[in-house]
């Protein structure tokens, strides 16, 4: 692919932060536009992402040093190697859903409303923001011979990810960006259906945390990079089949809430 998107000797700059770039921008636009529908500040929805994104990438490096503790314990040099990477996806998502609680208490915002926003302009910046990881070369599938199979021949992609070269593979990030977009579109029309169904606020939320968790945890039989194990699944996984427990728990209380409701 295309790790570097110009090269000017000692300054460079990265196709993956040029795409992470697009999808803050594109999911804060999705999410303002929706913020307006409800009558919520404009400067409290931007200020809001920009608290998460932060959040979000600190919780992510962290759970990524935390999960492969063993390999920088015993080589402080892959710090070096690995400050580039954005780190463990459901370490991110954590912070910055902790963050944003804390942030929304703070200045009276309904919580469960604001999250049925956050979530499809979330996995909007999802779907973007893979197209940054297949430029790079992380998140690389599994060997494959399917007619759709992607090969890397950058030396800097391995240099910066590992993935490996002029080896067809499955084209993961792809899988993960399409899936992301299939669950904005769902999400998207589950907001309409709560305005129509008057279901209680967090259900869109807790929606996206359940698909998005099932769907992840298919994808990641077709990954073949480095992303911590716990027994006989990745971390992803585990953490995945985590949210889901979570969010059907969740979905139950807000449905039969609804039930008692008059």
């Amino acid at each position: 692919m295309h790790p570097i998107l110009i090269d000017l000797g000692r300054l460079e700059l990265p196709t993956y932060g040029v795409l992470l770039a697009a999808a803050f921008l594109l999911a804060l636009w999705l999410m303002g536009k929706l913020a307006r529908r409800e009558d919520i500040s404009a400067d409290h929805i931007s200020n809001l992402w920009v608290t998460m994104l932060l959040a979000g990438l600190i919780g992510a490096k962290l759970t990524l040093y935390l999960v492969e503790w063993r390999m920088y314990w015993e080589n402080p040099s892959n710090f070096l190697y690995t400050w580039r990477s954005a780190g463990v996806y459901y370490g991110g998502f954590v912070a910055a859903a902790v963050t944003a609680a804390f942030y929304l208490r703070r200045h009276g915002l309904p919580l469960g409303k604001v999250s049925d926003l956050v979530a499809p302009a979330l996995a909007l910046g999802q779907s973007v923001g893979r197209w940054g990881c297949m430029a790079a070369g992380c998140c690389f599938g599994k060997p494959t011979e399917i007619p759709w199979a992607i090969t890397f021949t950058d030396p800097r992609a391995q240099q910066i990810t590992g993935v490996p070269l002029n080896q067809p593979l499955h084209p993961t990030q792809a899988y993960l960006s399409l899936n992301a977009l299939l669950l904005c579109g769902i999400l998207l029309l589950l907001l309409r259906a709560k305005r129509t169904w008057r279901w209680p606020d967090g259900m869109v939320f807790w929606a996206y945390v359940l698909l998005y968790g099932a769907s992840r945890f298919v994808l990641e039989f077709y990954r073949n990079d480095s992303r911590g194990q716990i027994g006989a699944l990745s971390t992803s996984q585990f953490l995945g089949l985590l949210g889901v427990a979570v969010a059907t728990a969740a979905l139950a209380v807000l449905a039969r809430r609804r039930r008692s409701d008059p």
